[in-house]
């Protein structure tokens, strides 16, 4: 997989790596209302369950948004990074090529 390729450049809006953290926290929380939920309801009755927005807002999480980030656009700023860190015509080249595919991996 290390040579996978992303098929479409749709990137979050964050520096985390992974929102696990906060998924984690999320469904503790729904889980702990459904249990009050239930022991209010009882057995007798039908059980609604609690929406999601109830508990908490994916805005909330650590990654809260997304953006397409096309290929065009993608070297336009490798370029700009790229001269921005060095004069050499070669190295330019090689880092806007690691840049590119930095962002085109999984």
């Amino acid at each position: 997989m290390s040579r996978s390729l992303r098929k479409t450049p749709i990137f979050g809006h964050t520096t985390a790596r992974s929102e696990a953290d906060d998924k984690r926290l999320w469904h503790k929380r729904w889980r702990a209302s459904e249990r009050d939920q239930l022991a209010k309801v009882g057995v007798e009755t039908d059980h609604v369950t609690v929406n999601r927005n109830a508990v908490s807002s994916t805005w909330d999480m650590a990654k809260d948004g997304k953006y397409w980030f096309g290929p065009s656009r993608q070297r336009e700023v490798a370029e700009r990074i790229a001269a921005r860190r060095t004069r050499l015509s070669p190295e330019r080249k090689a880092l806007q090529a690691r840049v590119l595919a930095k962002w085109r991996s999984k």
